[in-house]
């Protein structure tokens, strides 16, 4: 079965205490109907530079990475299928990009 790499954009950081319990109660869930798929659960990030030949961009780009997961699926469509159940992309405040780890 291969693994997949879920990019997460966007979200927002709980205001309360209740709503970071409430947050990470829901993901846990997640996690949980995951089960033995979650090759790495991963972790929230800070704002990311953007390397370019350029130079070094401080604004995490047009579309910064919030966090990540490493599952493992049957396919991409699974992979997808189960992303779109992750807490963040389920109540609209961000969204999750999935890719194929490919094996070198």
């Amino acid at each position: 079965m291969p693994d997949f790499m879920i990019a997460y954009h966007g979200g927002k950081m709980p205001d309360t205490p209740e709503e970071g319990a409430k947050a990470m109660a829901a993901w846990g869930a997640w996690y949980e109907m995951l089960g033995e798929r979650v090759v790495n659960p991963g972790s929230p990030v800070g704002m990311s530079k953007t390397v370019t030949a350029h130079g070094v961009a401080d604004n995490g780009g047009s579309n910064p990475l919030s966090g990540f997961t490493v599952l493992r699926a049957d396919n991409i469509e699974e992979a997808c299928a189960l992303a779109a159940q992750n807490p963040m992309v389920m109540d609209g405040s961000g969204s999750a990009e999935v890719a194929p780890i490919v094996e070198m």
